[in-house]
């Protein structure tokens, strides 16, 4: 199986909600998801988020799984590492 996971948190200092801002009459989440799909590279998408705005935006999207983070991975100090190996053991118990 191959799988994409989008990291998207609400709290971005520079750029409030950045992730649902919209880019060219699109929420930024919406177009990366659409890309990613256009590549047919992944089975499975999903978006790791603590954002219910973020979550009301993209749930409508079919094929989209969201795994919901917790609040202490979605902090200006947690690395993209620690929040793809969160995903990952979410994704996991789905399988066992």
């Amino acid at each position: 199986m191959r799988i994409a996971i989008i990291p998207a948190r609400s709290g971005s200092k520079r750029i409030k909600l950045k992730n649902i801002k919209k880019f060219i009459d699109e929420p930024i989440i919406i177009k990366t998801i659409k890309n990613i799909k256009k590549t047919r590279i992944f089975n499975k998408i999903y978006v790791s988020t603590e954002s219910k705005k973020i979550t009301q935006v993209i749930k409508h999207i079919k094929g989209i799984n969201i795994i919901k983070r917790p609040k202490n991975l979605a902090d200006d100090y947690t690395g993209t590492r620690d929040v793809i190996v969160h995903a990952i053991k979410e994704i996991s118990k789905k399988f066992m």
